[in-house]
C-alpha cells in the first residue's frame, strides 16, 4: 500500500514495525453534534482500515473522545470547549459529554463506520496525563507560570520541523495579550490551573492546585497506554498539523524519548455552496438534517468517497443527488444480477483495490466500479471495502412481489391498462419500478 506521508510530504510505500498495524484517530471534542464536515473525516479513515484489511493487515486502532481541556481557540486560553456546552443547554459537563457521545456513535453506526478497537474518553486518562507530565518536567521541557505547567517549545529541537512552522515570525507576530509569562510565543499547556473562583467543574489535585490537562496530551497519554510509541500511522485534519499535532510530536518525545508515528495521514476540509462550514452561515447540516431531505447516511458516504482526502471537497445537495443517484445504479446492477446472473468472474474487485491501495483513491476505484462489469462476490467485496451497504440495502424481491409483476404483465397483455396501473403504483410502495423491455419486464430499485 501506498499513503502520502504529511511528515515526508511525499506518497511512500507503507510497511508497518510489526504484524499488528496501530493507527490512531484523532476524535471529536463532544460538546456538540457532530456536522457533516466533523463526519467527513472518519469516512476517510474508515476506508483506510478497511483497505488495510483487505490487503491482509491486522489492524488495531483508538480514537479519542475529547471530554475536557479543548479550549474554544487552539491557544491556551477561553474557555473549555465542554463549559461551553454545558452552559448552552444548562446540563452537567458530564451529561454533555455522555449525551454527545452516544449522538456521535450513532452516527458513526449509521455510517457503517468499522468500530475501533478502543474509544478512549479523555478523563479516563488523567492518572497517565499526570505521569507524563511529570516525565517531561524531569527531562526539562516544562516551566510553571501562575496559570499552567508550560512545555518549552525551545528545548525540542525538531519543533518546528513537522509543519515547517516559522518560529521567528511567529515571535515577531505575537498578537497583544500574549503572556509575559512565556518564554517562547509556541510554548503551550501542558497543565491547566484553575483560577481560584473560576468555574470548571472537570478538576483534579496536581501540584497540590486543581487544574485539568491540555488539550493535546490526551493524545500523548492514549497512544501511549493503548498503542506504545511509536504507532504506525497517525490520522486527523490538516488543520491538526500547525498546533495539535506538533505538539503532541514534542509531547511524546519530551516524555518518552521517542517518535509518536512513523505516517501521518491528514484529510482536507470541505466546503459548503463554496463557504466554510459556520453556524452563523447556518450551513452546519447533521446526518438528520440530511434524512429530512430525503438523502440516507449512505448517499453521503457515496458522496465523500466520490473524491480524494487529500482534495478540497465542496458539498451541494445537486452532488449530494448524484451520489445518492450512484448509489441507486449500483444497487440496480446488483437486482439485474438477481434476474439474469453474469460469469462469475472476480479479476475486478482486484483492481478495484489496486487503486484503493494507491494513497486511497477512491475516486479512481469509483469509476472502475462505473464502467466495469462485476458479479455478485465482487459487490460483497465492494461493500466490505467501502462499508456502502449495497448488497444488504438491494435483496432480491420476494414470491409476493413476483406475483404483482407477473399479473402487471398479464393485464397489460390483455389491455388492462387501469388494472397494470394500480398494481404498478403498488410495486412503487414496495420500492420497485418495472421497465418494460423486449425481453419481458425488468425489476429496478426506486
Amino acid at each position: 500500500m501506498k499513503l502520502f506521508n504529511t511528515a515526508s510530504r511525499k506518497v511512500e510505500n507503507f510497511k508497518p514495525f510489526s504484524e499488528v498495524v496501530k493507527i490512531y484517530t484523532c476524535g471529536p471534542t463532544v460538546y456538540a453534534k457532530a456536522h457533516i464536515g466533523n463526519l467527513t473525516a472518519y469516512i476517510y479513515w474508515d476506508l483506510l482500515v478497511r483497505a488495510l484489511r483487505a490487503e491482509g493487515f491486522s489492524v488495531r486502532r483508538v480514537i479519542n473522545l475529547t471530554d475536557v481541556g479543548h479550549l474554544v481557540s487552539d491557544g491556551d486560553d477561553g474557555e473549555d470547549k465542554l463549559e461551553k456546552g454545558a452552559a448552552r443547554e444548562g446540563k452537567s459537563v458530564y451529561e454533555i459529554a455522555d449525551d454527545y457521545i452516544g449522538l456521535f456513535k450513532k452516527d458513526y453506526s449509521d455510517l457503517e463506520l468499522a468500530e475501533p478497537e478502543v474509544w478512549a474518553r479523555a478523563t479516563d486518562y488523567i492518572p497517565e496525563d499526570i505521569e507524563a507530565v511529570n516525565l517531561m518536567t524531569a527531562n526539562g521541557f516544562t516551566y510553571e507560570i501562575v496559570d499552567g505547567v508550560y512545555f518549552d517549545t525551545a528545548k525540542f529541537e525538531g519543533y518546528a520541523d513537522f509543519a515547517r512552522l516559522d518560529l521567528e515570525g511567529l515571535q515577531a507576530g505575537a498578537r497583544v495579550g500574549f503572556s509575559e509569562e512565556k518564554r517562547n510565543v509556541s510554548d503551550f499547556a501542558v497543565w491547566k490551573f484553575i483560577k481560584p473562583g473560576e468555574k470548571h467543574a472537570m478538576r483534579w489535585d496536581y501540584l497540590g492546585r486543581p487544574g485539568y490537562p491540555g488539550w493535546h496530551l490526551e493524545c500523548c497519554s492514549i497512544i501511549h497506554k493503548e498503542l506504545g510509541e511509536p504507532i504506525d500511522i497517525h490520522c486527523g485534519g490538516i488543520d491538526h498539523i500547525p498546533v495539535h499535532h506538533t505538539n503532541e510530536i514534542a509531547e511524546c518525545y519530551a516524555a518518552y524519548k521517542t517518535s509518536l508515528a512513523s505516517t501521518w495521514l491528514h484529510c482536507d476540509f470541505i466546503t459548503i455552496d463554496g463557504e466554510k462550514i459556520s453556524k452563523s452561515l447556518g450551513n452546519t447540516y447533521t446526518l438528520d438534517e440530511l434524512s429530512e431531505r430525503g438523502f440516507s447516511a449512505m448517499d453521503f458516504k457515496m458522496w465523500v468517497l466520490s473524491g480524494h482526502y487529500q482534495g478540497t471537497r465542496n458539498f451541494t445537495f445537486e452532488s449530494l443527488e448524484a451520489a445518492k443517484q450512484r448509489r441507486l445504479n449500483w444497487r440496480n446492477r446488483i437486482a439485474m444480477l438477481y434476474q439474469s446472473p453474469s460469469n462469475d468472474s472476480h479479476d475486478v474487485f482486484k483492481i478495484i483495490l489496486g487503486s484503493v491501495s494507491n494513497n486511497l483513491n477512491s475516486a479512481e476505484a469509483f469509476a472502475i466500479i462505473d464502467n466495469s462489469e462485476l458479479s455478485m462476490e465482487d459487490w460483497a467485496k465492494v461493500d466490505e471495502l467501502f462499508g456502502l451497504r449495497l448488497v444488504a440495502d438491494s435483496p432480491d424481491i420476494d414470491e409476493d412481489t413476483r406475483a404483482i409483476i407477473f399479473e402487471r404483465q398479464v393485464a397489460r397483455e390483455r389491455k388492462d391498462y387501469a388494472e397494470s396501473d394500480r398494481l404498478r403504483d403498488l410495486l412503487a410502495e414496495r420500492g420497485i419500478s418495472i421497465l418494460d423491455t423486449a425481453n419481458g419486464p425488468v425489476w429496478q430499485y426506486i
